[in-house]
């Protein structure tokens, strides 16, 4: 497992990779180091906060559990500058999985676990009319960021 630092406008990020991609953006410590795609990593994260972001095109390997991980599929798929909401996000689980229905609170505890902030952008998640809810980095860089994608 590689890591390093990353200075950002909303603090210093910690990113993490193993040879099957980026596997944590997190927002305390872990120790630092380099490699390659950590490299690409930190430049994107230049793109996204100098305010030309780009799609992730390093590879990305969250650990997480499979609903995890295709919670974390829809949150690829929400485009920058625009947000939704977790029952939207619990309806296209619901839809993918072939249930009835689905939790929108197990859909949030799979959000809030998003190993890799910012590049699997689980702050663009909102809840009901769009209020501003959870963000494990905290609510203010939540609100930073979606200010800084233009959405508030």
């Amino acid at each position: 497992m590689d890591d390093c630092k990353y200075c950002s406008p909303v603090g210093t990020l910690y990113l993490t990779a193993d040879e099957g991609g980026l596997t944590g953006i997190w927002m305390h410590p872990v120790k630092t180091e380099d490699c390659p795609i950590l490299s690409q990593a930190k430049a994107w994260l230049d793109g996204y906060f100098s305010g030309n972001p780009t799609e992730v095109t390093f590879p990305l390997n969250p650990q997480g559990t499979p609903f995890q991980k295709q919670v974390w599929e829809i949150l690829l798929a929400i485009p920058y500058g625009e947000t939704t909401t977790y029952g939207a996000i619990a309806r296209e689980m619901a839809v993918r999985t072939g249930k009835e229905k689905m939790s929108a609170q197990a859909v949030g505890q799979a959000v809030g676990a998003n190993p890799i902030a910012i590049a699997i952008p689980c702050h663009r998640v909102v809840g009901a009319k769009g209020k501003l809810t959870g963000y494990a980095g905290g609510l203010d860089k939540k609100e930073w960021l979606l200010r800084h994608e233009g959405w508030l």
